[in-house]
């Protein structure tokens, strides 16, 4: 299987977002659990984030296997990066494509971009995301616990991970 990173096309937007809205909803990762859970109608509107970041799709055989949102120093979409920081979000791939590198070929596309910027890149992640734990330190990211977070005021045990790379 051949794996192609490119920017996200309108035709890519709806099938994406309800890749990136199961992946969410199936691993347990939105703050209130179920299908009532507010961030799934972020999740699920990726033309509105395609608007202020870049959305990239991983695809094999015209097959979207999963997607990712770049946002750039700066960029509105970003909830953590500082100043010459870019941000990863919304890192989801399909659960039949999961252990194909799809994930790792997609957080490497962030790292190029970020690079090529000459900024560094922050993310944040769930602690029970351990095989994204696994890629991101593979990348030669490391945790940053003084920048971890609560996003959620009303459930105070929703806790964020922050990882970093100087780049």
């Amino acid at each position: 299987m051949t794996i192609v990173i490119r920017p996200a096309e309108p035709t890519d937007y709806e099938p994406l977002g309800d890749i990136t809205a199961k992946a969410y909803l199936d691993d347990g990762l939105l703050a209130f659990g179920d299908e009532d859970d507010w961030y799934l109608t972020e999740l699920k509107d990726v033309a509105k984030r395609a608007k202020t970041a870049e959305v990239l799709v991983a695809t094999a055989d015209d097959n979207i296997l999963g997607g990712v949102t770049y946002v750039p120093d700066g960029g509105p979409m970003s909830e953590i990066a500082r100043p010459g920081e870019a941000e990863i979000r919304m890192l989801a791939v399909s659960h039949a494509a999961r252990g194909r590198g799809v994930g790792q070929a997609l957080v490497q596309a962030c790292v190029d971009r970020a690079a090529a910027a000459g900024t560094d890149l922050v993310l944040c992640t769930q602690p029970t995301m351990h095989t994204a734990h696994r890629i991101y330190e593979r990348l030669g990211f490391t945790r940053a616990p003084e920048r971890d977070w609560h996003p959620v005021p009303e459930s105070p045990d929703f806790t964020l991970l922050t990882y970093e790379l100087t780049l």
